[in-house]
């Protein structure tokens, strides 16, 4: 049979990305007071920033629920096809659990826990639609891509950590002596949860840069088919920065690719995040 990946919108890839790859979506919901709008379809990451700086609150997003993924599912069973489907880490959302449900009803679907979230998850959805390329089975590509999740390697650096005080990841009194000191903390996706890592200290354009360098220099255990940088509303200079810092460590990567971060890790970390995702060996 053929096969087709579906992913979450939480996967982050371009609208570029998911056409050149053959790849459909299923959004999560967000919500703003009293809308209720489809991620990456009626609430996009400006609306955060604005609904934020109107409201002094972070939005709150919903899973897709099992009819969601009744719908798109049976749709491509119908068309004949099998099914490799992709969720944001179980451990941040119930969309797994209800799209396994979905899953089990509709039938020829195997949904993978990317433990993960943005391109970390998009490294994996890109992975499986490669393997699809080539003429691998559904279970094949479930069955590789869950055992790639443990190494996707997936960071940020953050700018300010207003969103994770809103949040309520951080006390108010360790948001006041961050933003006093000028600390932008590096947060690393773990075993499909977001842990705190490094301590940086000074200009955000700086910091991108130390950050790329501790995470790339003298490794030797890196997977250099593809890399992301996966940014929310990040000065172009900066980002162009990032990339050349890149390819002074590792200019081996076979693909740099270049992502604005959807609603999910806006809404976690705020504007002028970014990070570099990719998977070891």
């Amino acid at each position: 049979m053929k096969v087709k990946i579906i992913s979450d919108t939480t996967c982050d890839l371009s609208e570029k990305l998911l056409k050149e790859y053959d790849i459909a979506t299923v959004p999560l919901y967000v919500m703003l007071n009293d809308k209720v709008g489809k991620d990456g379809v009626d609430v996009r990451p400006d609306d955060i920033y604005s609904f934020v700086d109107s409201n002094g609150k972070l939005p709150t997003t919903s899973a897709a629920n099992q009819g969601d993924y009744l719908d798109v599912f049976s749709y491509w069973h119908n068309q004949g096809f099998e099914i490799v489907h992709f969720n944001i880490s179980s451990e941040f959302s119930s969309s797994y659990r209800n799209a396994c449900l979905a899953a089990e009803e509709v039938g020829n679907v195997y949904v993978v826990d990317s433990r993960n979230l943005s391109t970390g998850q998009g490294l994996l959805v890109l992975h499986a639609a490669e393997m699809a390329r080539k003429g691998a089975a559904a279970k094949e590509i479930a069955e590789e891509c869950t055992a790639l999740a443990s190494k996707v390697e997936a960071s940020f650096v953050v700018d300010s950590i207003d969103y994770l005080h809103k949040g309520g990841r951080c006390s108010s009194l360790a948001a006041f002596g961050a933003n006093l000191l000028k600390i932008k903390p590096c947060i690393e996706v773990i075993d499909g949860k977001m842990n705190p890592g490094k301590k940086y200290r000074g200009s955000i354009s700086r910091v991108m840069l130390s950050y790329v360098e501790n995470r790339l220099q003298g490794r030797d255990d890196i997977d250099c088919h593809r890399i992301f940088i996966t940014h929310t509303k990040c000065d172009k200079e900066d980002v162009d920065a990032v990339r050349r810092k890149i390819i002074e460590f590792k200019p081996e990567f076979e693909e740099i690719l270049e992502t604005v971060a959807g609603c999910t890790v806006t809404s976690h970390c705020g504007p002028n995040t970014l990070g570099i995702l990719f998977i070891r060996k």
